[in-house]
C-alpha cells in the first residue's frame, strides 16, 4: 500500500465526469503505477472506487472560508503558545536568578519581622554590589533598622539580603533602592502558600518515566479516532481550497493520487494540461516560466490546481 499521496482538485469547465475520464485515459496511458480515486459526494458515492468521500458542504462566503481557515491556524497557535508560557513560567519560578525566581524556599519565619510599625523587605543585589548596598542600605531613607541586613542567598549573578525598616518609609526605600540598582521583591511570609508551592513543586516532580508512559498509552489508543478525524477534514480542505482557487459556484473535481517517484513529474504535467486554464503559466516556478512571473504564488512548489499532500507513516 502507498504511504504517500497527493490530494488534488481540478477546475471543471463542462462536465465532471468527462473531467474525470480524461484524467483516467492520460494516467493509464503514461503513467500505467500510479492509482487513482475519486473523491465524491455522499450522494454519489456508491460503487465507486474512492478513498473517502466529501459531506454535502454549506457555501458560504469567500470571507467566511478566508476567516474560518485563520481560525484554524490561530487556535493552534494560541494552545501552543499558551503552553509554552506555561512552562516557561515554571521553569523561572524554580530554577530562574533570584530576580524571578520564587523565594519562598529560601526565607525562613525567623527572617522576617512583620508587626504593627516594623516591616522586613527582601533586597535583590547585584553579586558585585553587595559592599555598597551594605554600606548604603541604612541611608537610603530615614527610619531603617541599623545592622538589620542579613544575607540569606548567594549565586552567580545576585545574592538576597534582608531589611528592616519602619512601614511608613517602605516605599520610599523601594524607591531610593531602583535608583542605586537594587531591587526589592515583593514577598509575604505564608505557610499555606509556602505548602501549596510545596505541593505544586512535587507534582511537577513525578517519575518522568510514568508521565511518558501514561502519554504514550493515550496516543496508541486515540491514534484511530485522530485518524479519522484527519481523514474527514482532508475533503474539507479540498472543498474550502478549491472555492478559494475556482471560485463560486462550486465546480472542480476531487480526486486522490499515489504516483511513485519516478512518475511524478509526469503525473504533474498531466494535471496541469487537464486544467484549460489561460493563468497556467503564472503558477509554473521561474525555471518553468522563463523568469517572466516567477515566485507570484509564493511558493515554488505552487501549481495550477489545488493540490497537497498525504504522507501515512
Amino acid at each position: 500500500m502507498a504511504t504517500r499521496y497527493w490530494v488534488v482538485s481540478l477546475p471543471v469547465q463542462n462536465s465532471a465526469s468527462s473531467l474525470w475520464n480524461r484524467l483516467q485515459d492520460q494516467i493509464s496511458k503514461h503513467s500505467l503505477d500510479t492509482p487513482l480515486y475519486r473523491i465524491l459526494g455522499a450522494a454519489t458515492a456508491r460503487n465507486q472506487r474512492t478513498l473517502f468521500n466529501t459531506p454535502n458542504l454549506r457555501v458560504g462566503t469567500l470571507d467566511s472560508l478566508l476567516s474560518l481557515s485563520d481560525d484554524l491556524l490561530k487556535v493552534r497557535v494560541a494552545e501552543y503558545n499558551n503552553m509554552r508560557s506555561q512552562l516557561n513560567a515554571i521553569n523561572r519560578k524554580q530554577s530562574g536568578s533570584l530576580a524571578v525566581r520564587d523565594l519562598s524556599n529560601l526565607v525562613k519565619p525567623e527572617d522576617i519581622i512583620t508587626s504593627e510599625h516594623l516591616v522586613t523587605l527582601l533586597a535583590i543585589v547585584p553579586k558585585y554590589s553587595q559592599k555598597d548596598w551594605l554600606a548604603s542600605y541604612e541611608t537610603l531613607t530615614s527610619y531603617v533598622v541599623p545592622r538589620s541586613s542579613k544575607k540569606l542567598y548567594e549565586e552567580n549573578e545576585y545574592a538576597l539580603y534582608t531589611v528592616t525598616l519602619f512601614g511608613c518609609v517602605a516605599d520610599n526605600f523601594r524607591t531610593a533602592a531602583r535608583e542605586r540598582g537594587f531591587q526589592i521583591r515583593d514577598f509575604e511570609y505564608s505557610p499555606e502558600a509556602q505548602e501549596s508551592r510545596k505541593q505544586e513543586l512535587e507534582k511537577l516532580m513525578q517519575d518522568p518515566g510514568s508521565l511518558r508512559s501514561s502519554l504514550l498509552q493515550w496516543c496508541y489508543n486515540s491514534y484511530g479516532e485522530v485518524f479519522s478525524s484527519w481523514m474527514q477534514f482532508c475533503p474539507v480542505r479540498v472543498f474550502a481550497e478549491s472555492i478559494l482557487r475556482y471560485g463560486l459556484p462550486p465546480s472542480f473535481l476531487a480526486c486522490v493520487l499515489a504516483p511513485s517517484v519516478k512518475s511524478e513529474k509526469k503525473v504533474r504535467s498531466i494535471l496541469e494540461g487537464l486544467c484549460d486554464s489561460v493563468n497556467s503559466t503564472y503558477w509554473k516556478t521561474e525555471d518553468e516560466a522563463g523568469g517572466g512571473v516567477a515566485g507570484l504564488a509564493g511558493d515554488a512548489d505552487a501549481h495550477p490546481y489545488v493540490s497537497f499532500t498525504i504522507n501515512l507513516i
